[in-house]
């Protein structure tokens, strides 16, 4: 490994540690592991949800994305931090501190999560693919699922390559929105007041705010942030654990900053594309569709090139987060070509039992926000825990917002269920 490119990474890492190599692109090197877990946020559940939130409600949700990507950024932070500080992932962690009864029922439903994730990336990537080849559905899956494949055999060449592939898509998914932003004529008043102004019109607002809250905040990019740092660069004391801790923070804010900002392109292009006139707009296929006459067909191009990207770099995460909760809670390691079948099982029922693509996107969002405060407590639980992160462990003030952040979830989530239920729920109109 000492010659591969993850090696050299490595390497730049020791000198910069030991003062040996200064500036910001020896500081590139600590770079890599928020921009993998970043995609996370740009998974298609967040086009399915991004969507609905834009032509239902124009630009009044934008409030809760910016919500869900704060929170989002303490929690990769903190999962970053635990990973480097113990040398541990969350689900190792778990399974060695917490009771045998607790730690299978968090795998339980970390693996329910984990299925909720592929349900959204492979239906995204496969109706990136349909719309832009006109293939079955199905097909569209089976391709995705191999390319999906064929990437993560680069886990074998070490962290490095990888890193730079989702990097790669990250960047695509980004110039998209981008392109987006500028073709669609956006409100920026409109959005600058819906990003700063909290307000939930309806119920139906309501589920969608859920969604964005479970499409943002990914309980899989949680338990994976721990596992890609927690040996990725050799520390020796306490001090150079400091600058480690230093660049993972600095990276999260921008990687979560640019995944964020995509978030609010996607809202903003569907607010500005559907809401007067086409607010029934509800599915990535109707959006696509509808964009071609209300756009023009690069602006419909550029949004399933976006899809595409988002799809297959998702799912490559998805299914290394999956490997790394099933090793860290069991101990147990399964092929590669296993993890990847189990998982994407329920992706294919869906689509055989005719279900809705987009409805079973924003629901897989919807069981992601459920299951989200179980990684959520127990990385509170650790970061506090001065026997797990002796002189590093969290401030007060870290704690708070984080319980504070996790309270909020659970708080949505509870809402929610009562209005599944048909519950009266106070200051909101059904």
């Amino acid at each position: 490994m000492r010659g591969s490119l993850s090696g050299r990474t490595q390497a730049t890492m020791s000198e910069v540690l030991e003062g040996r190599r200064r500036g910001p692109r020896a500081a590139l090197a600590f770079a890599g592991p928020a921009v993998v877990a970043s995609v996370a946020y740009m998974d298609p559940g967040n086009y399915a949800t991004n969507i609905q939130a834009g032509a239902g409600y124009g630009y009044s949700l934008l409030w809760i994305v910016l919500v869900a990507n704060l929170i989002a950024m303490l929690f990769q932070g903190l999962s970053a931090k635990l990973g480097i500080v113990s040398g541990r992932n969350l689900a190792e962690l778990s399974r060695e501190n917490l009771p045998r009864p607790l730690v299978w029922a968090m795998w339980a439903v970390s693996e329910v999560a984990a299925m909720a994730t592929d349900l959204a990336e492979f239906l995204g990537g496969a109706i990136g693919l349909s719309l832009l080849t006109g293939m079955p559905l199905l097909w569209g899956m089976g391709i995705t699922a191999v390319v999906t494949y064929g990437i993560l055999t680069f886990e074998g060449l070490g962290f490095r390559p990888m890193e730079l592939i989702i990097g790669a898509m990250v960047g695509v998914i980004g110039v998209c929105y981008l392109i987006e932003v500028v073709i669609a004529p956006v409100d920026w008043a409109g959005a600058a007041t819906g990003l700063i102004t909290p307000q939930l019109p309806d119920a139906g607002a309501l589920t969608i705010a859920v969604g964005i809250i479970g499409a943002t905040v990914m309980p899989h990019a949680i338990y994976l942030h721990s596992g890609l740092t927690q040996n990725r660069a050799a520390t020796h004391g306490a001090e150079q654990k400091r600058r480690v801790l230093h660049f993972s923070n600095i990276e999260v804010v921008i990687a979560l900053a640019v995944a964020g900002m995509v978030n609010m392109a996607m809202v903003m292009m569907a607010a500005s594309a559907f809401h007067q006139g086409h607010s029934e707009v509800a599915e990535i296929e109707t959006a696509y569709h509808t964009l071609t006459p209300l756009l023009g067909s690069a602006a419909a191009g550029v949004f399933l090139v976006s899809l595409i990207a988002s799809g297959i770099s998702s799912s490559v995460v998805g299914t290394m987060s999956g490997q790394l909760v099933m090793q860290g809670f069991l101990r147990f390691h399964v092929p590669l070509w296993l993890r990847r079948a189990v998982t994407m099982v329920p992706a294919f029922a869906v689509v055989l039992a005719g279900v809705n693509a987009t409805d079973a996107l924003v629901l897989s969002q919807v069981v992601l926000s459920i299951a989200l405060p179980v990684p959520m407590l127990a990385l509170i639980h650790f970061i506090g825990n001065r026997k797990v992160m002796g002189e590093f462990v969290s401030r007060p003030l870290t704690r708070t917002l984080a319980t504070a952040g996790a309270a909020a979830v659970l708080c949505l989530n509870f809402i929610l269920l009562a209005a599944f239920f048909g519950l009266p729920i106070p200051f909101i109109e059904g």
